[in-house]
């Protein structure tokens, strides 16, 4: 069976979300039907993920948030990170974190690959 992929992609650091979607979408397999949603930032993921939640069988969340200078950081990590497990859990289907945080744009350039680990995680869920 077609398993439909939505990928929910945080265009704030545009040069690294492209990354990270392009090192996503190689491994998706050529029989899935995949729709990618750019969302202005990581904070808009998981409201788009519950909005498309019956539509899809797995979601992609891929996005980047790095350390200012304010306490934002650590409120904007938690809450989606929190928010994507929740969903995930509550209501069983598989969604890949490929959300990086990074202290600098060096640490965010390095970790891009992090979008096709999330994608191999979230196909071996969704294959069990």
């Amino acid at each position: 069976m077609k398993k439909k992929i939505l990928i929910v992609v945080a265009n704030y650091y545009k040069d690294i979300s492209n990354g990270l979607l392009s090192s996503s979408k190689r491994f998706i397999p050529k029989s899935s039907n995949l729709k990618v949603i750019e969302v202005p930032g990581v904070f808009e993921i998981p409201i788009t993920i519950k909005k498309n939640i019956k539509k899809y069988d797995a979601f992609i969340a891929l996005g980047c948030v790095i350390k200012g200078q304010t306490p934002h950081f650590d409120f904007i990590s938690q809450s989606s990170i929190n928010a994507i497990m929740n969903l995930s859990v509550e209501n069983k289907k598989p969604i890949g974190n490929g959300i990086i945080t990074c202290l600098n744009l060096k640490q965010a350039k390095a970790r891009q690959k992090k979008g096709a680990e999330a994608t191999k995680a979230v196909l071996s869920v969704l294959n069990q």
